[in-house]
């Protein structure tokens, strides 16, 4: 008996775990095409079902919130494409499937279809993100190819008209559904796109089941999207449908209004943009006032502090003060020739007074006339360096140049103007000639 195996033993939980773990390790996410029955869906939401065919079927669960996503209503009979994952109910020890997607058969065989058709485009490159273009920022003109009667192109009309009302719209009718509606759309956008006339094409059209929507799943669409020379906006269905026509469009907006949204810039967005510029521009322009209004001053008082009459007038005050020191000296060298004069003639009076008197004046009359030459040829002297420095004051001074035949051009504030930048057309000036001043305006 000890030569026996040991035997391992399960509970009826373990061996459902383990049956589960099997079940799910084993089955990849997977595909059913079958018939629904036993169709429930209590008060929580989830729903309960079967898929079956005529030999056999499989218990089904599909919780809340997927099975709220559904665009059918499932009920006993339909024939449906399901998608989900092979698992075990351990309570019960049933073998079941949990979905997470489910399409009605009919549709599912246009997804295969169209999920062959995106995989081979793919492969072409038709769908690179390197190959799509960017959107113009200012578009002028935009062509609309989608249907006239339904609510889209009004829904695009009135996002433009409140966001961008300078873009011109022009729309191009055509059939967004049925056999000849591919056809159409894309000759429409091989016509818009060689006219040369649009900035940017938007193709849309509301939401609507896979069938519905087919015709911008047809191949020589998406050819004709990714060949086209303008910018094109795939705008078709709702946020959650895709067709091909949006893969290889340059991009892809989940409604028509966003469509509308992203082709134009908002007018709220761009006044403001202008406002501060504007802004920008008043503080610039300030600025540039006061550094020239401060330039200006100090030129000002440059040319205060060197006009001609100030100089002149300092030269005088100068000629003045010299004139008046050699006239000191000269009186204090007459006064020291009187006293020494006077000297002599006392001794003169004590020794021989009548001979040294008389010698004494012929010598003052010999010494009376130098002093007054001496003075005359020193005010002379003065006189030529006074007129010199006139002549050289005068061949710098701006009135040297107006009596010349030239003119001196001043501003309002009367400032000199050397350029033409520091005036601006109907601003007023005065011209300055050598007979009196002009009041003139500038064209």
């Amino acid at each position: 008996m000890n030569d026996l195996p040991a035997r391992e033993i399960f509970t009826p939980s373990q061996l459902n775990t383990l049956a589960r773990d099997l079940l799910e390790g084993s089955f990849p996410m997977i595909w059913v095409e079958a018939e629904l029955g036993n169709v429930t869906k209590p008060a929580s939401g989830h729903l309960y079902f079967t898929l079956k065919d005529a030999r056999a079927q499989v218990r089904c669960a599909m919780f809340k919130p997927k099975s709220t996503w559904l665009k059918f209503i499932p009920r006993e009979g339909l024939r449906v494409l399901a998608r989900g994952r092979v698992t075990l109910y351990e309570a019960r020890g049933e073998y079941q499937m949990v979905l997470d997607h489910m399409e009605e058969a009919g549709e599912g065989a246009l997804r295969r279809a169209f999920e062959a058709l995106r995989a081979r485009l793919a492969e072409e490159g038709l769908f690179d993100e390197a190959r799509k273009r960017a959107l113009p920022a200012f578009p002028r003109r935009l062509a609309v190819i989608t249907s006239p009667s339904g609510a889209v192109i009004r829904d695009i009309l009135s996002v433009l008209g409140r966001r961008f009302p300078l873009v011109e719209v022009e729309l191009l009718p055509t059939q967004v559904q049925g056999g000849s509606a591919a056809a159409q759309i894309a000759a429409l956008l091989r016509r818009a796109g060689n006219s040369g006339r649009y900035d940017a094409i938007v193709i849309a059209r509301g939401g609507g089941s896979l069938e519905d929507l087919w015709p911008f799943n047809d191949e020589a669409l998406v050819r004709a999207v990714a060949a086209s020379p303008v910018p094109v906006v795939s705008a078709v269905g709702h946020e959650t449908d895709f067709t091909l026509a949006d893969f290889a469009a340059d991009v892809r907006a989940p409604t028509p209004s966003v469509a509308a949204e992203l082709l134009v810039p908002s007018r709220q967005d761009l006044l403001g943009q202008l406002r501060a510029q504007q802004r920008r521009l008043d503080h610039h322009a300030q600025r540039q006032f006061q550094q020239r209004a401060q330039r200006l001053d100090r030129a000002l008082l440059r040319l205060n502090a060197q006009r001609p009459q100030a100089r002149l007038e300092q030269l005088t005050r100068r000629q003045a003060e010299a004139r008046r020191r050699l006239d000191a000296a000269w009186q204090a060298r007459l006064q020291r020739a009187q006293s020494r004069l006077r000297h002599a003639a006392a001794v003169l009076r004590a020794h021989d007074p009548q001979r040294r008197l008389a010698g004494l004046r012929e010598r003052l009359l010999a010494l009376q006339p130098r002093p007054q030459a001496a003075m005359v040829r020193a005010l002379q002297r003065d006189a030529l360096r006074l007129r010199a420095l006139a002549r050289s004051l005068e061949a710098v001074s701006p009135l040297a140049t107006v009596s010349r035949g030239y003119a001196l051009i001043t501003n309002a504030n009367g400032a000199v103007v050397r350029s033409t930048a520091q005036v601006s057309s109907g601003d007023l000036v005065q011209a300055r000639v050598a007979d009196g001043t002009l009041s003139l305006k500038v064209q």
